[in-house]
């Protein structure tokens, strides 16, 4: 009885020791200012910065996740031309880029975010992982947060609502199609939590025409 007992203590610990080190510790994450807030969305001006990014072509958003994830993973483990170990950072944001193929599929870009030490010089990744970095020069982000786990049956809602939130507000004509995506998902949180999840949608809108800005840092998770 005592060896069937062991590996469960085992896995225990280990679910345990991983949780601890990837919702416990706080995470690197692009620095922002909040330049306008309303009570369900919020208007974000970003720096330049660098993702590192992982194109995939699917129909469903939480397959093009899991496999974006696992390559960018693999990136940050080592799978690189300098062997280098890179730190976990928030959030892991999914690009939609509607249209993008036959059947009504879509075209994603997976990003992580380059901590600041590896901003000017991103490690090269391993060719067969297909994995590209990419600069994003400074620009303002319409944010919306919600719940619970994202997935295929709640983003496109999650989406709708916040383009409803801007059309009722000053930004109702200031979204952007500059970069190509429809949205983006940025998720905060391990699989491993359950309770206080942190997810947004980000939509790219035009240079704001308010001047006050309040100084915010990133999410930790």
């Amino acid at each position: 009885m005592a060896n069937d007992r062991f590996p469960w203590k085992t896995l225990t610990v280990l679910l345990n020791l991983l949780c601890f080190t990837v919702l416990c510790v706080a995470l690197e994450s692009p620095q922002y200012s909040v330049i306008h807030k309303e009570s369900d969305f919020e208007i974000r001006r970003y720096r330049d910065l660098v993702w590192m990014s992982a194109p995939v072509k699917e129909v469903s958003f939480h397959k093009a996740t899991r496999n974006g994830f696992h390559r960018l993973f693999q990136f940050i483990e080592g799978a690189n031309l300098n062997f280098s170990r890179i730190p976990m950072t928030v959030p892991i944001l999914t690009s939609i880029v509607p249209d993008a193929g036959p059947l009504h599929s879509w075209a994603y870009y997976v990003r992580l975010y380059l901590p600041a030490k590896f901003q000017e010089n991103p490690p090269l990744p391993l060719p067969e992982l297909n994995l590209q970095p990419t600069p994003w020069s400074s620009r303002s982000i319409a944010v919306r947060q919600f719940s619970g786990f994202a997935d295929d049956d709640n983003i496109v809602k999650e989406a709708d609502k916040l383009a409803t939130s801007l059309s009722r507000s000053p930004w109702s004509n200031s979204t952007s199609s500059a970069s190509g995506d429809a949205y983006s998902i940025a998720q905060y949180n391990s699989p491993f939590r359950f309770i206080g999840r942190v997810n947004e949608v980000w939509v790219e809108v035009n240079e704001p025409v308010v001047d006050h800005s309040i100084f915010s840092g990133g999410i930790a998770s």
